[in-house]
């Protein structure tokens, strides 16, 4: 490109003078020898020359100038500003060192001095450039130095209150080390702050939390008012929080039993409990983690279905599940043949799998006994309690359909849906028999392995009947741990301790102590022939072997405890024992003795019933009740034979009959069937001799 039209006319900048060169010195902070001065000259064409500004970079009013040497008169290449950590040198507003006033005659619009029109920049060659050393020293120190000590100016226009040695800290790798230290400083201490104010906000609202009622309403008013569920669940978990850590939070003057009674009165208004119920539960588990099991059992526990291996295979069904709807998955890796179903479009009580028996609704709790049992085929089993079936139709499809199982239960109504089920499953090794429990030794013995999954109170299973809460009281748990005892040392002398089995499992849908960890020391006590085992289910929670001042045997850490807030499952106990000899002879025969004298110590009245006076003067007796009424016996008697009747399909009527007309009735039947002969044969007639 040519020379541009303002060049032309402005013409060849003036080099600068040393008095020029001695200010941009002062205005870098650099020593300055001194200079005379020089008159100010006047630009050519009368217009005012201006001197040369501190920024020459090789432009003249914005654009590049022609010329690439330019040396000024000293015949010295100019050096340039060296650069600022590796950047160019910019320009910047100063306020530190104020500028002094220049004339204008001195302001030009461009680099250097004042332009002629008259100027020709055709003589400007190679040697018109400025030199490296324009600053009038070949001295490094004479060059300012963005890194050499001393006063600086602030880099950009927002810095300007900032000091140019903290803007030229924030670009070197050190102070950028620095500064990341002082921000994690900086962090840190913002963190301590926030904790030290969460922690005050924490000792503010938790310091003494107020839980306990002060007594000052009126309980009749109260007690007419329904509770507020909300302020029952704040002041449960405060309560908790005291309990939790008692010497800090806790009010002064107070004892850790009167928050635990509030803690007991505000479970029994919030989840319905009887106060009897509500503490036996929990004294079984610390504060928050019986809050956990009170909220589980408001929950229901998810279905689960068990696989008949007897007709399909899990992989299977499931997958004909799934294709009509069902959402569902493993209930886990411990069990091999259950399905937990989560949703469902069809009911699965009326599905053609469930028809066909390849499947049936069982609580994963169910599957426990079975496993711990663990039957061996052709083995021969008793399950004592069977009904509804879940349980004896797992151990036959366990046992392949070998061996015998002998399915017990004392109710003949609940039989009928464990004959169904057995019939449904396609199950042809059980033989469904109805007895009292506690005196099969006597029925039928010799058993390989026993499972008795005893009648409970049903205390882990809260969340299926809610009624537990309320209808289950002291007495219940005096008598039923009583039949427990009873069923296990009759399940004990009706097992074989010879040969591959020798196991008894005892198991129950409770939680309470008094079912569980006392009927199992109970039964060791009494039957020294028997030891607890493992259970090997891989899970659970091992069993009590102290519990509020009872010891027990320490071989009770091998039971097992299932709760609903920890496995998502019904609550489940379950023991294996080990018969590993016969039962003493002397503990039969205590039995039995102490049978016989419960038999002789019944009165029974073997005196002849007065049926005349005749006898009543032989016996020498008085009727002190009055005599009987034979008329109203009768009455008794005839409604008596008509049920009988009824029962074998007779029509009751005919005992309304009198005995003479149906005897008048036979005979002429009689005598018209020697009228009329059968198959046409004539009527025989006497004839006389």
């Amino acid at each position: 490109m040519g020379t541009g039209n303002r060049l032309k006319h402005q013409g060849v900048p003036e080099p600068l003078s040393h008095a020029q060169i001695a200010k941009l010195k002062r205005k870098a902070g650099l020593p300055v020898d001194d200079v005379p001065e020089t008159k100010k000259r006047k630009a050519q064409n009368g217009k005012p020359s201006a001197k040369p500004s501190s920024k020459l970079n090789g432009k003249t009013n914005g654009k590049p100038n022609g010329n690439k040497d330019v040396k000024p008169k000293s015949g010295k290449p100019v050096k340039p500003l060296p650069p600022q950590n590796g950047r160019a040198v910019k320009s910047k507003a100063k306020k530190a060192l104020p500028e002094p006033e220049l004339d204008l005659d001195d302001m030009s619009d461009g680099v250097g001095g004042g332009f002629s029109d008259d100027d020709d920049m055709s003589d400007l060659g190679e040697e018109g450039r400025l030199g490296d050393d324009f600053l009038g020293s070949d001295d490094d120190d004479s060059v300012y130095d963005s890194d050499a000590e001393g006063e600086r100016k602030a880099m950009f226009s927002e810095d300007e209150d900032d000091s140019d040695r903290d803007a030229e800290e924030r670009l070197t790798a050190a102070n950028i080390a620095g500064l990341s230290r002082k921000l994690d400083q900086e962090r840190a201490e913002d963190e301590a702050a926030d904790e030290a104010e969460m922690q005050a906000t924490m000792q503010t609202n938790i310091d003494v939390p107020h839980v306990l009622e002060d007594g000052t309403e009126d309980p009749q008013s109260k007690a007419l008012l329904a509770p507020d569920l909300q302020l029952l669940r704040q002041r449960i978990s405060d309560t908790i929080r005291v309990l939790d850590d008692f010497a800090n939070l806790s009010e002064k003057g107070t004892s850790r039993s009167e928050y635990t009674a509030q803690l007991l009165k505000d479970i029994c208004a919030y989840y319905g409990y009887s106060e009897f119920l509500a503490e036996k539960l929990l004294n079984l588990f610390p504060p928050r983690e019986a809050l956990a099991f009170f909220d589980a059992n408001e929950t229901p526990r998810p279905v689960v279905i068990r696989t008949n291996t007897l007709k399909t295979s899990r992989r299977e069904l499931a997958s004909a599940l799934i294709n009509r709807g069902v959402t569902l998955e493993p209930v886990g890796k411990w069990s091999k043949v259950g399905l937990q179903v989560f949703e469902t479009n069809v009911p699965l009580g009326a599905t053609p799998e469930y028809l066909a028996g390849q499947y049936l609704i069982q609580a994963g709790s169910s599957f426990l006994p079975c496993m711990a049992l663990a039957p061996q085929e052709g083995e021969r089993i008793l399950d004592m309690a069977s009904a509804p079936g879940g349980k004896t139709t797992y151990l036959a499809a366990m046992m392949k359909n070998t061996g015998c199982i002998f399915a017990n239960d004392p109710s003949k109504t609940r039989s009928r849906g464990l004959i169904g089920n057995i019939h449904r499953l396609g199950v042809r090794n059980v033989i469904v028999c109805n007895y009292d429990a506690r005196d099969f030794p006597k029925v039928m013995g010799g058993f390989d392995r026993v499972l008795l999954d005893a009648p409970c109170t049903g205390t882990g299973v809260i969340a299926k009947d809610p009624s537990v809460k309320t209808n289950k009281t002291e007495k219940d748990f005096m008598t039923i741990p009583h039949t427990q005892k009873q069923l296990l040392l009759g399940a004990i002398d009706s097992v074989n301790h010879a040969g591959t089995g020798g196991i008894i499992v005892y198991s129950t849908c409770s939680v309470a102590v008094e079912e569980n960890e006392m009927v199992v020391q109970y039964a060791l006590k009494k039957r020294p022939n028997v030891r607890l085992v493992s259970t090997d289910i891989p899970f659970g929670k091992e069993g009590f072997t102290a519990y509020q001042g009872k010891t027990f045997d320490k071989s009770l850490n091998l039971t097992r405890r299932f709760y609903p807030h920890t496995l998502n499952m019904d609550g489940f106990f379950v023991a294996k024992f080990h018969k590993i000899g016969p039962t003493p002879a002397s503990l039969l025969k205590d039995r039995v003795e102490h049978k016989s004298n419960t038999e002789q110590m019944e009165v029974f009245d073997k005196t002849p019933i007065a049926a005349d006076a005749r006898v009543a003067a032989q016996t020498g007796e008085t009727d002190d009740f009055g005599g009987f009424d034979d008329d109203e016996d009768a009455e008794y008697i005839q409604r008596a034979k008509k049920n009988a009747m009824r029962k074998r399909g007779l029509d009751p009527k005919a005992l309304n009959k009198p005995k003479g007309e149906t005897a008048s009735k036979g005979d002429k039947s009689q005598a018209k069937a020697k009228a009329n002969p059968v198959n046409g044969s004539k009527p025989k007639t006497k004839t006389k001799a």
